[in-house]
């Protein structure tokens, strides 16, 4: 566990004297030096890679080389050398990065290997405690559900990419739960990128609706504002301060969007959204802080 704290201000107070805050700037000095070489290995190690690469330019190179660097990673990942953890989470991402986005390149036009590339994102993201390659994962199953490869072109299966999403985020949310701290972060990365795309989606279809089913933009803007109103009460009740806020931004963004659909941009149609804005505002920055009152509360307990 990574806890801040204000030395000084300890020292100040008297509740830490000023030999015990020199010795844990010592600590923290050790550990500034090590995370600096850490990132300038790391970053030479990207440049010997990226000057290959440039020597030998060709999808295979990428993913030779990505397979080395992450193998290389793990290794040292494996070896539980602490001060070569930085190093290792860093090659191992970029190394995951290039082998998959290789093979993606050579062999992704079959959806086949877009699952499994999908679901090895979501292991480099495990084995290297990446919350980047976590959100690419989810990312990368967004991807696989709704884009026709072939031609680049979305295939307008949003209400499924919708069902599936939400389905991701119930499953992951679950999952956190019963997860260790380290995994804990990453399930609740991924979880929260779904959560993004779903809403998305929602406001796609709102806006274009969906060709497949034939369904109109009218569907998904009012199962958009059951979804969010739902969603937002269960994280009022359950403390979710990101989810509330999430929630707000994009019952914002739907509510805009078809009050300016339905009245026009007109002078007193965006003067009323503006002030209806700052309302809704002053409203979740209230929120924020009675829920910023209660954590203190509760600490104080």
């Amino acid at each position: 566990m990574k806890i801040t704290l204000d030395l000084d201000a300890l020292v100040s107070e008297g509740k830490l004297s000023a030999a015990e805050a020199e010795r844990l700037k010592g600590f923290a000095a050790a550990d500034t030096g090590e995370l600096g070489s850490n990132v300038l290995f790391a970053l030479g190690a990207a440049a010997v890679a990226t000057g290959i690469g440039v020597l030998l330019p060709a999808l295979e190179t990428l993913v030779a080389l990505g397979a080395v660097l992450f193998a290389g990673g793990f290794w040292l990942r494996m070896a539980r050398v602490a001060r070569w953890n930085v190093f290792a989470q860093i090659v191992m991402v970029i190394g995951a990065l290039a082998l998959l986005g290789g093979l993606g390149g050579l062999f992704g036009e079959q959806l086949w290997v877009r699952i499994v590339l999908t679901a090895a994102t979501g292991a480099a993201a495990i084995l290297a405690t990446s919350g980047l390659l976590a959100a690419l994962a989810v990312l990368a199953f967004a991807a696989t559900i709704t884009i026709d490869v072939e031609l680049w072109t979305p295939t307008h299966y949003l209400a499924v990419a919708i069902v599936a999403l939400s389905a991701l985020v119930l499953g992951l949310y679950l999952l956190s739960l019963r997860l260790k701290p380290v995994h804990e972060r990453l399930a609740i990365i991924a979880m929260r990128t779904a959560i993004l795309l779903v809403n998305v989606a929602f406001f796609t279809g709102s806006i274009f609706g969906d060709d497949l089913l034939g369904w109109s933009g009218l569907y998904f803007s009012v199962a958009w504002a059951i979804a969010l109103l739902a969603f937002g009460s269960w994280a009022v009740f359950a403390n979710r301060r990101w989810v509330v806020n999430t929630v707000a931004v994009f019952g914002a963004i739907h509510f805009f969007t078809q009050w300016f659909m339905a009245l026009g941009a007109q002078p007193f149609s965006i003067l009323g959204g503006g002030l209806l804005l700052i309302v809704f505002g002053l409203a979740l920055a209230r929120f924020n802080r009675w829920v910023g009152l209660r954590r203190a509360d509760a600490q104080k307990a």
